[in-house]
């Protein structure tokens, strides 16, 4: 009977062992299942949120994707798969507060006749609900949108020879929202009255053209790194009464807020206007050959190509350099005086598109401001 006992005993420790066993390879087996299933497609194991890979220097996410006009990290990992889309935005006194404007990637100011200034404001990577007031298209609205891979360009309406012209434009979409095919697009806010009451949302201006799903291609570059610079938290950009323009750095928010003549330039959302670049861009400009209103004032234009003076404020400091571009579908390139390449803060970049006449200053506020772009060559 002992030995039967012995023999039961040594049975059950066996089977024991081998239960054991399986156990733990079912659960290293499991394990190893958890990671194939969580890796981040290279082998490597996801990240915490908000943490960075080892390689990371600040300007990258786990999955890479940047807005190809911001920098800024893609929505949900992803750019999407859209165009630019430039929107004429009126900028006369009566026109504002403005709408939208927040949620775009980059802003163009241009100067128009009798020196008051238009927007070119171009979304890629944010949406909004309403983008306005929209207005009519300039002809230097060509030497701006040209550089961005074919964008959609809404406006409401042009004088003939401009209408013509972008007709014929085998570089950008025409979408004149006045026109009839896209005239159910524009949307009328209560108390606005016209011509300051045309706007209309992106979602319904990228829905035209459903097919075309082509981000376009990077036209500055960007980086966290502050570049060397001269300390300058404001700048005044005098291009007129009516476009009497002052950016001031606020290092709570790392942003430069809008004012004009003094007055904080807000949107209807109640929120001041605010970039994490400017870019003053010097251009040598001229007139004509058409009358742009019924007081008979000639349209301005200016040259895109080539190379002028440049002066580039992002994170309290001014860098300045030499902005250079070879054709008309070349992207601008944005040089410091030792020919290096001008490295954005990611975030919304307003340029302002300055005559070369016009004296730029900038300094520390309190400090007083030095010429940035007295006469300068552009």
């Amino acid at each position: 009977m002992a030995k039967h006992a012995k023999t039961a005993s040594r049975l059950r420790q066996a089977v024991v062992s081998v239960g054991v066993v399986l156990l733990l390879a079912v659960v290293a087996l499991a394990a190893v299942e958890y990671v194939r299933t969580q890796s981040t497609g290279d082998g490597s194991l996801p990240h915490k949120h908000g943490a960075k890979s080892p390689q990371s220097t600040g300007a990258s996410t786990t999955s890479g994707a940047r807005c190809p006009l911001s920098g800024e990290p893609a929505p949900g990992g992803h750019v999407p798969q859209r165009p630019a889309l430039a929107v004429e935005v009126d900028n006369y006194p009566t026109a504002r507060p403005q709408r939208g404007i927040q949620n775009a990637d980059i802003v163009f100011e241009q100067p128009v006749e009798s020196f008051i200034t238009r927007w070119v404001v171009v979304f890629q990577c944010q949406q909004s609900s309403l983008v306005g007031d929209i207005r009519s298209a300039r002809y230097m609205d060509f030497g701006i949108l040209s550089q961005l891979s074919d964008p959609i360009y809404a406006h409401a309406g042009a004088i003939i020879p401009d209408e013509n012209a972008l007709a014929a434009s085998n570089r950008l979409i025409n979408v004149d929202v006045l026109s009839g095919s896209y005239s159910n697009l524009v949307q009328h806010i209560p108390g606005r009255y016209a011509p300051y009451d045309t706007f209309a949302s992106t979602s319904a201006l990228w829905g035209l053209h459903p097919n075309d799903k082509t981000p376009p291609k990077p036209l500055f570059s960007y980086s966290s790194t502050v570049p060397k610079g001269i300390p300058a938290t404001q700048l005044h950009d005098p291009i007129s009464s009516y476009a009497d323009i002052r950016w001031q750095y606020d290092a709570k928010t790392k942003k430069y807020l809008l004012s004009y003549s003094g007055t904080p330039a807000m949107l209807a959302n109640g929120s001041q206007i605010s970039a994490a670049n400017v870019v003053v861009q010097f251009v040598h400009v001229y007139y004509g050959p058409y009358t742009e209103d019924a007081e008979g004032a000639f349209g301005v234009r200016a040259h895109f190509t080539g190379s002028g003076h440049l002066l580039v404020f992002r994170n309290g400091v001014e860098i300045k350099g030499t902005w250079k571009r070879s054709s008309e579908t070349s992207p601008t390139r944005l040089l410091s005086s030792g020919g290096s390449t001008i490295k954005l803060q990611p975030g919304l970049t307003w340029v302002e598109i300055t005559p070369s006449t016009v004296n730029v200053t900038a300094g520390v506020a309190g400090g007083g401001g030095n010429p940035s772009g007295a006469a300068s060559s552009g």
